[in-house]
């Protein structure tokens, strides 16, 4: 077969394969966005989402390249299932891994069934890989991508994004759905940046990105909630790592949105630093549709927060809270509720901040059985208050296996963890989880005089808008 040949059957439509396993509910953004940078080039490439699809042995069995987006952690376990069962359907076919845990997890990714992995600012690498495997032109010198031959640091140079393409995706009635009182609405996700200026230590953006993040054009953010909201989405997650890591840029990109949109709401992710330093920007984002917003709080314990370099403390917490409030945007704090350095106090601490900010429905259940993760790459596992704490590395679920000093820490977690997931299976009253995780936690660490709640959440109370979708990472 000549070259001319094997380039045009390259260019077939199926030759090229991506796949998402899990984006936080939403219709993945880290499939879209590839998608149109291999259209433009000239390839023909399909789409496939397992979070919402079967997986279809139909559209893997005459694929050259398969790409698999692996831009956080369950992604990469379910991503890891997914390429065994795209060997077996199609054994010849090259499979990259590609995003944020892709490089992370390189060494291990390529001895067990990759091919290629690619961190960073994908696309363009994405793009090249395929254009030198399709032309036997030294696929494997790409920057940004590590291969068993070569291995290139994560792609970290600005490029020019394009309009995601979303025509081969399942249906956004398919995803997380903004409810608000009694109504559900189909949510779209979007990017206005990407990466991050922070470096906390037990985050996987810093090892990557380094401390570095990339604006979205203002005009391509505004083109893809233009395609979302044909679609039929009422709300919009800005799924940046940081909305305020630009804040200028992010409230332009918002009022634009209001202007264009003035129907959709929307929801965002800020640090606690952030949200403290621009909260005159809160009544602005509420007069443009902001719903809520996600902050990682973590912990309330200063101890746990400088062992993470948070950049925040436990008095700035309360201070986000009520300014939250002022301005009437409901907000949603994420936990990590068990770490090595978390004490029994510390946990009842949570639960009491809970109870008195009223935050019973804007704190998911699941989020009070969240287990510090310490994934390989990170820099937390180098540290000296972690490396005590750590006793394997088990290569094969991508974390560092830890232990607590206090054995009961560590029961009450497994306990919590499998209660959570049921209450939310059950789709349970959150104040009815709440209470029945405190009672657990007062029995488990034996502090029988914290198993009664201190506020009452009456059953027909308002709840504030939430997404249908409760995980974080």
């Amino acid at each position: 077969m000549n070259r001319n040949d094997k380039a045009s059957e390259w260019r077939a439509p199926g030759a090229v394969v991506l796949i998402s396993c899990y984006e936080l509910g939403h219709q993945p953004l880290a499939v879209a966005s590839p998608l149109a940078f291999l259209r433009e080039a000239g390839f023909r490439p399909r789409a496939m989402d397992i979070a919402v699809e079967d997986f279809s042995e139909e559209k893997i069995a005459n694929a050259k390249f398969v790409g698999i987006s692996v831009p956080m952690h369950t992604a990469l376990r379910l991503g890891v299932e997914v390429a065994a069962k795209v060997r077996e359907t199609n054994p010849e076919c090259h499979i990259c891994f590609y995003g944020l845990y892709g490089l992370l997890n390189k060494d291990y990714l390529l001895e067990n069934g990759g091919d290629s992995t690619i961190g960073g600012e994908f696309e363009l690498p994405l793009v090249k890989l395929v254009q030198g495997l399709s032309q036997d032109s030294g696929a494997t010198q790409v920057p940004g991508a590590a291969t068993r031959e070569h291995t290139s640091g994560p792609y970290l140079e600005k490029i020019p994004l394009l309009k995601p393409e979303r025509e081969g995706l399942p249906a956004l009635q398919a995803y997380a759905h903004l409810v608000n009182g009694e109504n559900h609405y189909p949510a779209g996700a979007v990017e206005a940046s990407r990466g991050c200026k922070h470096l906390c230590l037990h985050c996987p953006i810093p090892p990557v990105y380094d401390g570095r993040f990339f604006i979205v054009p203002q005009d391509k953010v505004l083109e893809d909630i233009e395609d979302l909201a044909a679609q039929g989405a009422r709300h919009i997650t800005f799924a940046d790592p940081d909305f305020l890591n630009g804040p200028s840029h992010a409230l332009r990109v918002a009022r634009a949105m209001h202007e264009r949109f003035p129907a959709l709401t929307f929801d965002f992710t800020a640090k606690v630093e952030h949200l403290i330093k621009h909260e005159e920007l809160l009544p602005e984002f509420r007069e443009y549709g902001c719903a809520f917003f996600v902050t990682a709080v973590e912990s309330l314990s200063d101890l746990v927060l400088r062992h993470l370099d948070k950049g925040h403390s436990r008095e700035d917490v309360f201070r986000t809270v009520k300014a939250a409030r002022q301005a009437r945007v409901s907000i949603r704090p994420s936990l990590v509720a068990f770490t090595p350095w978390t004490s029994a106090q510390d946990y009842f601490d949570l639960l009491d901040f809970i109870e008195e900010y009223a935050l019973i429905d804007e704190v998911d259940p699941i989020q009070m059985a969240i287990r510090l993760l310490v994934p390989p790459g990170s820099y937390l596992p180098g540290s000296k208050q972690m490396e005590r704490y750590i006793t394997e590395l088990d290569a094969e679920n991508f974390i560092y296996r830890w232990e607590h000093p206090d054995r009961r820490m560590d029961k009450l977690h497994e306990e919590a963890l499998i209660l959570a997931e049921d209450a939310a299976a059950r789709q349970e009253d959150a104040a009815t989880t709440f209470m029945r995780i405190r009672e657990l936690a007062a029995d488990v660490l034996e502090r029988p005089e914290q198993a009664r709640a201190k506020a009452v959440f009456a059953p027909d109370r308002i709840r504030p808008p939430r997404l249908t979708e409760s995980w974080f990472c």
